[in-house]
């Protein structure tokens, strides 16, 4: 790590450095946001938050071709944002992995309508470590 100059305020960047993620967690973060930043990805996530689907009904939902949802639903289920159940003829649905996600959706959602509606900030408790 380079060091750039002597600190302004050493105790600030303790308190910065404190809260930074260890590393594993922080590439963990990195790539659900990479992930999440799609439109198409984000499309099917926000449909499977009401309910787990199959490949053709996601790409009705979403408007895309079928090969294009089980290529995303690839990486998704890599990503460990979903995950399939097989359910009767075979039939496969997906299904969110966690509540975390639509958790995500909610909170960014909040902070577009904010950004959206020039809205001041609001005390945010931070979750306990």
């Amino acid at each position: 790590m380079a060091t750039v100059a002597d600190p302004i305020d050493a105790k600030a960047i303790a308190d910065a450095q404190a809260a930074l993620p260890e590393e594993e967690i922080l590439e963990f973060v990195v790539q659900a946001f990479a992930t999440l930043g799609d439109p198409t990805r984000a499309k099917i996530l926000y449909a499977l938050t009401k309910r787990p689907l199959c490949v053709r009904d996601l790409a009705i939902t979403v408007g895309v071709g079928e090969s294009a949802v089980s290529h995303q639903l690839r990486l998704l289920r890599d990503r460990r944002l979903v995950k399939s159940v097989r359910r009767e003829h075979n039939q496969i649905e997906y299904r969110l992995d966690d509540h975390h996600v639509a958790a995500l959706f909610k909170e960014a959602e909040v902070h577009a309508d904010h950004v959206r509606r020039g809205l001041a900030d609001h005390p945010y408790q931070r979750p306990a470590s």
